[in-house]
């Protein structure tokens, strides 16, 4: 049988896992390990939040790492004083502790002040019958500081309208695309991971939009 888990290079290398005894839930990483702690907090005030509230994964537990050797800065960053590790990661816990992870913190899209994941949306965009692969950066915005647009591969008929529509429909009105390129093909990494920072490079070597 296929098992889910989470982890990173510094929790050596697992601290959460699905259970042969609990059916799994799409999308879900599982449950902490024996010994294991996990909390969401807010990734602007350190906050720890409630079930269902998205914020920074922190993981604390034995198989955390000490530190990076001979470089106590970076380790500072990365792990607190009292041994909570930082993970970079966003994500949310349900009531019972099953975790959700959600995009990487540095990837997030900052729209007017509110936070965006573009793991989010390019997974409704997959949902879309004629959209064949997607990716979502921020781009550039006089106004809004950063919108979310996509890069979509077709594999079928649709319009930039009808995609923003598609979107639209199914997320609150500050995650909304706002401009749609299409694209032969998405860059990925060799283990099929979308190269973001590839398509943010692109954006912005291009002209800034006309207001």
């Amino acid at each position: 049988p296929i098992r889910y888990g989470y982890g990173l290079t510094e929790v050596s290398p697992l601290s959460h896992s699905s259970l042969p005894s609990i059916p799994d839930k799409q999308g879900s990483v599982g449950y902490c390990l024996p010994n294991t702690e996990c909390k969401i907090v807010d990734y602007v005030t350190g906050v720890e939040l409630g079930p269902n509230q998205e914020g920074e994964i922190w993981v604390r537990g034995p198989q955390v790492m000490k530190g990076y050797l001979g470089n106590n800065h970076a380790t500072a960053e990365m792990i607190c004083e009292d041994g909570w590790l930082r993970t970079g990661d966003i994500g949310y816990a349900e009531e019972d502790g099953r975790l959700f992870v959600v995009d990487r913190l540095k990837e997030l899209i900052k729209y007017k002040g509110r936070q965006v994941a573009p793991a989010e949306l390019e997974a409704i965009l997959l949902s879309h019958p004629a959209i064949a692969d997607a990716g979502v950066i921020p781009s550039p915005d006089e106004e809004a500081g950063e919108v979310p647009k996509a890069f979509v591969v077709l594999k079928g008929a649709a319009t930039t309208a009808e995609i923003m529509e598609f979107v639209s429909a199914r997320v609150a009105q500050h995650k909304r695309i706002r401009r749609v390129e299409f694209v032969s093909e998405i860059p990925k990494s060799p283990a099929g991971k979308i190269l973001r920072r590839i398509l943010v490079q692109r954006e912005r070597e291009k002209p800034s939009p006309a207001a």
